[in-house]
């Protein structure tokens, strides 16, 4: 063999070489991706999440994290879709912006304390529900003129614009009732507090958890008369029957497994509230594209 041959011969030897070896790491790197739990992030990109941003026991934002049941529940069914906490990007998602967060594309899914309506189930799909609360009233501490919505004649009632709490009243209470909206519940409980409200109407969940903060200990209080039916879902957009079902199947999870109840113990158990045990956990519902 020529010298020329042998010097051929090795190069194409260490070309085969380095193919088998470049294949070897390549096939590594797809199985070490494929394999991974959904705790390390096996989503490739973001996620963007709508949360409420003001509500203490359900979803707050504390300094720049987000806390909370809903939170709670969020980071849960993003992880069981393979996406890291890190990859997730939080939303705060008003009201009345959360149908048109979701049909514009600002985000995934929303969990936000969002009542699963029949109106609203013609914009957007509903995952769920995980959660099941009763509107009710917060008032002040001394204010027992106020025992359910039949007492609110002549009184100043604050709600939420776009809320399914303000549109019960509306068809429901309206006569002789001052309801008055604002963007947010923050500022309602801060008029109460003012004096100038008498009420605040949403879900009991919702109203305890303000009743429990700090500054508003012993000056506000939980009615304790529910009298609507509130199922929570997870809302995203209409006719992705895909991906809501691999949210209500990640919701029945994190029921069965012990992580709902965790977090409603460690979110939900302040401000003269208690779940009621009749009603919760609901059963997520395959339903998705009905």
């Amino acid at each position: 063999m020529s010298p020329h041959s042998r010097a051929r011969r090795i190069k194409l030897a260490a070309a085969a070489v380095m193919a088998v070896v470049l294949t070897s790491t390549m096939a590594a790197c797809s199985s070490n991706s494929s394999g991974s739990s959904s705790s390390t992030g096996s989503a490739q990109g973001r996620i963007s999440i709508g949360v409420k941003v003001d509500q203490p026991g359900t979803s707050l934002k504390v300094g720049s994290e987000i806390k909370g049941f809903d939170a709670d529940v969020a980071r849960y069914v993003a992880d069981q879709m393979g996406y890291a906490p890190g990859q997730i990007d939080f939303k705060e998602a008003v009201s009345a912006q959360r149908e048109t967060m979701i049909e514009s594309g600002q985000v995934d899914f929303i969990v936000a304390t969002y009542s699963i309506t029949d109106s609203r189930k013609q914009r957007v799909e509903f995952a769920g529900p995980y959660f099941v609360a009763g509107q009710d009233l917060l008032v002040r501490q001394d204010d027992n003129s106020i025992t359910g919505p039949d007492s609110l004649n002549g009184k100043k009632l604050c709600s939420v614009t776009g809320s399914t709490s303000a549109q019960t009243i509306k068809t429901k209470y309206a006569s002789g009732v001052d309801l008055q909206e604002m963007d947010s519940y923050s500022k309602c409980v801060q008029a109460l507090a003012g004096g100038q409200i008498d009420a605040i109407t949403t879900d009991n969940v919702i109203l305890a958890g303000y009743a429990a903060q700090p500054q508003y200990q012993g000056k506000l209080k939980l009615v304790n008369h529910p009298f609507t039916t509130e199922n929570y879902g997870i809302g995203l957009k209409k006719g992705d029957a895909a991906r809501c079902t691999a949210i209500t199947d990640a919701l029945t999870k994190m029921i069965s497994s012990g992580e709902w109840q965790k977090s409603v113990d460690d979110n939900l158990s302040t401000g003269g509230f208690s779940v009621d045990k009749g009603t919760n956990p609901p059963t997520p519902t395959p339903n998705c594209g009905v």
